[in-house]
């Protein structure tokens, strides 16, 4: 049975979809439509990374410059995603059509590629999602386009309903995305420290929002305004898990199922599941309610 929020879910959702599609080509739903088939080859890749390759390279094939629809640029980069021919070889997939060669101007054949060079160099499961992108053009400066690009893309779908609840929260999630692939440091606030643990993570994220937490998770728990058990999860929510005398964990939820944390040492920043190992969920709290 069809219930009337799943249906207005479903709406929203096909609105996103033409808003995003018209934001990423002049033509329909195709552009997108192999961002996210291409992503889905990698587990861990958002289509919202692809799609901010394409836009930072080349305007999703729109630009005029020499080497997007043929021949090369000064660097030797070609097609709509900017391969140099040695890169090509490697990783581009098999052609459209049976038999024949890929093609590195087409979309439908460039973007998977893209997808196999990033997973390959560290997006897949986010385990490394900077290193992927840095891997892809070589500056940091690129890297920080891309992820903050891809934060864009990523805004419509943060709330199935639509836009992010407020600008806080639009921001937080945007400076969280910007982390993934971050190591895992205990104790870590950010770059200084080489990386984040949770609580430094999500403080970070709501600093980036003008809204300052606590440091640690037991400590943010109790100082944010706890939501009711059952209230269904928004972006921007902070997600425990632990029991009332030991919270051990904290993430940034993105949407009702996913959030944005620094896990455990070993695993860096990553989007996925609201879930921990042990399954001792514990709570939510929501820092933009009123108090």
């Amino acid at each position: 049975m069809v219930t009337h929020r799943g249906a207005s879910i479903r709406l929203a959702r096909s609105r996103e979809r033409v808003a995003v599609a018209t934001a990423i080509s002049g033509s329909p739903s195709r552009r997108l439509t192999l961002y996210q088939q291409a992503a889905a080859t990698c587990p861990g890749l958002s289509w919202t990374v692809l799609a901010a390759i394409g836009k930072v390279e080349t305007d999703h094939g729109r630009s005029p410059l020499p080497g997007v629809t043929s021949g090369t640029n000064g660097s030797g980069a070609m097609g709509p995603m900017q391969f140099i021919a040695s890169t090509w070889a490697v990783y581009n997939p098999p052609g459209t059509k049976p038999g024949a060669t890929p093609n590195v101007y087409d979309p439908a054949d460039a973007i998977p590629a893209a997808a196999r060079m990033l997973c390959a160099e560290g997006a897949r499961d986010s385990r490394n999602l900077r290193g992927a992108i840095f891997a892809y053009n070589h500056a940091d400066w690129y890297v920080n386009q891309v992820l903050a690009q891809a934060a864009k893309y990523a805004a419509p779908s943060t709330a199935a309903g639509g836009a992010p609840p407020n600008e806080a929260v639009a921001k937080a999630i945007a400076f969280a995305r910007t982390t993934l692939g971050t190591p895992y440091v205990w104790g870590g606030d950010g770059p200084a420290e080489g990386g984040y643990d949770c609580s430094g993570l999500t403080r970070a994220a709501y600093a980036a929002a003008g809204i300052t937490l606590e440091r640690v998770a037991q400590d943010q728990y109790y100082s944010t305004p706890r939501l009711p058990p059952g209230t269904p999860i928004q972006p921007g929510d902070l997600v425990f898990f632990g029991t009332a005398s030991n919270i051990h964990h904290v993430g940034l939820a993105v949407d009702a199922t996913r959030m944005i944390e620094a896990p455990r040492p070993g695993v860096p920043v990553r989007l996925g599941p609201i879930r921990y190992p042990g399954n001792d969920f514990f709570g939510v709290t929501r820092p933009t309610a009123a108090r």
